[in-house]
């Protein structure tokens, strides 16, 4: 087992160790919703119980179709950019995320995600750790080509 897995798998409060480390030159990568994308862990949900995810998602190579509209079974995600865009389409409005960017999303709000940069950073928190992912229709009267 790596520091990082022996980190990510400890308790998330004892006495002995309050905290969880995770370090960057032994990295814990998971699995994700996209197969164009890296999924690097941040030790969160073991610490926290399942409470809370955080995970460093890495595109090598950018969005080539939307994603489909579709909601998370969450009480809601963190998105905050390090490098890159990200288009997001929600009902009434489409918007452009970019590098020093945060939004956050409330569970079961539809959104598509429409374009990327070719390659982008990001740090996804949510809330909980395991968040679901549904396909749902798009808006009533949306009229936009995503």
């Amino acid at each position: 087992m790596t520091k990082a897995q022996t980190a990510a798998a400890a308790s998330p409060a004892t006495p002995e160790s309050p905290f969880t480390l995770v370090r960057r030159d032994d990295p814990t990568f998971v699995p994700g919703r996209r197969d164009f994308m890296t999924y690097r862990d941040l030790g969160v949900t073991a610490a926290s119980g399942g409470r809370i995810r955080a995970q460093i998602t890495t595109a090598k190579v950018g969005l080539t179709r939307p994603t489909g509209w579709h909601t998370h079974i969450c009480e809601g995600q963190i998105v905050y950019m390090l490098d890159g865009w990200i288009d997001l389409a929600f009902e009434n409005e489409t918007i452009r995320i970019e590098e020093g960017d945060s939004l956050y999303i409330p569970g079961g709000t539809p959104h598509n995600e429409i374009a990327t940069s070719e390659t982008f950073d990001l740090i996804e928190i949510s809330v909980p750790a395991d968040m679901g992912t549904e396909p749902c229709d798009p808006p009533p009267g949306w009229s936009g080509d995503a």
